[in-house]
């Protein structure tokens, strides 16, 4: 686990600042901001059906985990979230990160819960944590939505690989998304190349764009 500092962003939320990589998290234009737009408000509720298959790379800090769990209990539809972390946080790290609005118990019960195996968190809710590198990932279901929250391909370019985006386009469902805060035009061309419809979409503050990318 590389050294990581807290620091509050401009939302008043959290995000943790890796001072190896010189790389955060999240924006410090606001952690929640991001995550709500990048993830949830341009993947997650983008997609309808009744029961959806979440894959995120990059479970960080759990923030995104926390919003989809919130946003399946106030649209009433079953999740089941794979989250893949290959440094999962200390718990004294975790416990003084700041998401103001969000369940106060439901945060910490996505961090103590076990992991390698399927936890139903909530009616509406299960989690599955698997520590791994990304690239020795099986992917033994399909998913509906990718979150694609790695740290930047600058900062770790061997996550960013025309190999990996082609086994997570191969293991989608029919109409399945993936969203990043990243809108690098490498990354985009990789991603035509797996065989996924590319498209542009605003950023979150601070960032002019993102992308979203689908399968037919």
């Amino acid at each position: 686990m590389k050294k990581v500092i807290i620091e509050s962003t401009a939302d008043g939320s959290s995000t943790l600042f890796v001072p190896e990589l010189d790389e955060h998290y999240h924006s410090i234009n606001g952690a929640m901001q991001e995550s709500r737009h990048v993830y949830i408000e341009a993947g997650f509720n983008q997609c309808m059906k009744p029961e959806i298959h979440v894959l995120e790379f990059g479970f960080g800090t759990g923030l995104n985990a926390l919003l989809t769990a919130l946003e399946a209990e106030k649209r009433k539809v079953k999740v089941f979230y794979t989250g893949l972390e290959k440094f999962p946080l200390p718990q004294e790290i975790v416990e003084k990160l700041n998401y103001p609005g969000t369940d106060r118990d439901l945060y910490p019960t996505i961090h103590q819960s076990e992991w390698a195996f399927p936890v139903q968190l909530t009616p509406f809710f299960n989690l599955c944590k698997i520590q791994t590198d990304f690239s020795d990932f099986d992917f033994p279901e399909f998913y509906d939505v990718v979150y694609y929250d790695a740290f930047a391909p600058d900062k770790q370019p061997e996550v960013w690989s025309q190999e990996l985006f082609d086994k997570v386009f191969s293991s989608m469902n029919p109409g399945g998304m993936l969203t990043t805060y990243c809108a690098k035009g490498s990354v985009r061309r990789m991603m035509l190349q797996a065989g996924f419809c590319v498209e542009r979409l605003p950023g979150p503050p601070g960032k002019r764009e993102m992308l979203r990318v689908k399968t037919l």
